[in-house]
């Protein structure tokens, strides 16, 4: 799939490819706070034997994942918003 836009240069599309994915990171980046873990929260005691709940954070649970679908689907709907759309790319 490529993305098609009929009165767009190639320059042009590079530009607004590039801003629309920049725009996405950010977006994203700015998001990232919420995404929740890929697993669900533990029960844990603090050190007075209190009990809570908390969502776990480490190299196997890390929610980057979210945030990277995230990002391709906000590029996706800018690309969009600016009258590209994905068709098949010609074969080759």
């Amino acid at each position: 799939m490529q993305w098609e836009k009929a009165d767009a240069s190639p320059e042009q599309f590079r530009a607004d490819d590039e801003d629309c994915r920049q725009l996405a990171w950010r977006e994203a980046q700015f998001r990232s706070w919420h995404y929740p873990a890929m697993i669900g929260p533990v029960f844990a005691r603090d050190a007075s034997g209190r009990g809570f709940f908390a969502w776990p954070m480490s190299p196997m649970s890390d929610p980057y994942g979210y945030q990277l679908m995230d990002e391709q689907r906000l590029a996706h709907f800018c690309m969009e918003a600016r009258g590209y759309r994905l068709v098949p790319a010609p074969k080759q």
